[in-house]
């Protein structure tokens, strides 16, 4: 999460810039430094966001002895979701998807009916990595509040799979997935999830999207995310880190490219996750958000070690990251360096 931070504050101003106007204020892309304000870096909406879905976890799993389901997880995601909406600090250009359904939500009724089904913008996923950090959620479990908290506002399908792809890299990174093996089990986890419609989560949400068929609805997301991982295994094949990662593998203002960006940037530097996040803020596309994905999984990979430390002192909201999830990390701050968890497919 600390990592999510960085990138996205990285990310903050370099967002709405061309390459070149980049190079005129900043100079080269590796020297891109934290830009701070009276001492604290500022993050958009993405980490707004990512703290709102972390919150809601928490307090879901505050009570032992309570069921993690949609009925618990959606309730806590619509009360923060709205806070988000109406906190004097939302103003960072917030997507439009997000604030309509998010005012939807605030007006009471099913969720489904807030959902926007037609959207599958970066900000199903770009707020998702918190799902991968939970203690003790079964695989079906993750699976369905990923895609439950990306549906609350974004309705496609894709939105869905590439949220469930995003939390379940994060969960592979903390459970000690080495970064070379990182797409290979992505594509296996799309693949055995291709035609898995989450109805106990996401209730009648594809009907409402005009499908016959929850299988075939969400199994168009799938599809869409396998082609972006296979851009990204393309473009890996001749990593060239002086290219703009859009060019590479797409710009990042939707779901799946998003994903494949942050991914991209992330592997094409898995032992610098400086260079990681500072390569992805530096690019013609949704800057923070792929920065952002970059930087959580960079954080997921090596702890927040992995960032200077006058970075991760001064991100903007560094402690109520640190009391929101700290407390599901067993090694971000104590442990740096590779952790040694044993991992599985699962």
């Amino acid at each position: 999460m600390v990592g999510l931070a960085v990138g996205d504050a990285l990310g903050y101003p370099t967002e709405f810039l061309t390459l070149e106007q980049m190079a005129a204020r900043y100079g080269a892309w590796r020297d891109l430094e934290l830009p701070f304000t009276d001492g604290v870096a500022l993050v958009t909406d993405d980490t707004q966001m990512a703290l709102a879905v972390g919150d809601a976890l928490v307090d879901v799993t505050r009570d032992a002895d309570a069921v993690f389901s949609a009925e618990t997880l959606e309730p806590a995601l619509r009360a923060h979701f709205v806070r988000w909406l109406r906190s004097p600090d939302n103003n960072r250009a917030p997507g439009q998807t997000c604030l309509n359904a998010c005012a939807a939500l605030e007006r009471g009724g099913p969720w489904q009916e807030a959902s926007v089904p037609g959207s599958k913008g970066c900000g199903a996923n770009m707020r998702v990595a918190p799902v991968g950090l939970v203690p003790g959620l079964s695989a079906e479990q993750r699976a369905g509040a990923a895609q439950l908290q990306a549906a609350l506002t974004h309705g496609h399908p894709t939105a869905l799979a590439a949220s469930d792809l995003t939390a379940h890299a994060v969960w592979l990174l903390t459970h000690n997935c080495a970064p070379v093996e990182l797409l290979p089990w992505l594509r296996h986890y799309a693949l055995k999830s291709r035609t898995t419609y989450h109805a106990a989560w996401l209730g009648d949400l594809a009907q409402r999207a005009g499908a016959a068929d929850p299988a075939a609805y969400i199994a168009h997301g799938w599809d869409e995310c396998l082609r972006a991982l296979d851009t990204v295994e393309a473009a890996l094949r001749a990593p060239d880190p002086e290219r703009d990662p859009c060019t590479a593998v797409g710009a990042g203002w939707i779901a799946e490219e998003a994903l494949a960006a942050g991914l991209y940037c992330f592997l094409l530097f898995p032992e610098e996750p400086v260079a990681a996040v500072r390569r992805a803020a530096w690019s013609s596309g949704d800057s923070d958000s792929i920065a952002a994905l970059a930087g959580a999984f960079a954080g997921a990979t090596v702890g927040a070690a992995a960032w200077p430390g006058a970075w991760s002192r001064g991100i903007e909201h560094r402690e109520r990251i640190r009391m929101a999830v700290g407390p599901w990390d067993t090694g971000l701050v104590s442990f740096p360096g590779r952790r040694t968890r044993r991992w599985s497919s699962n």
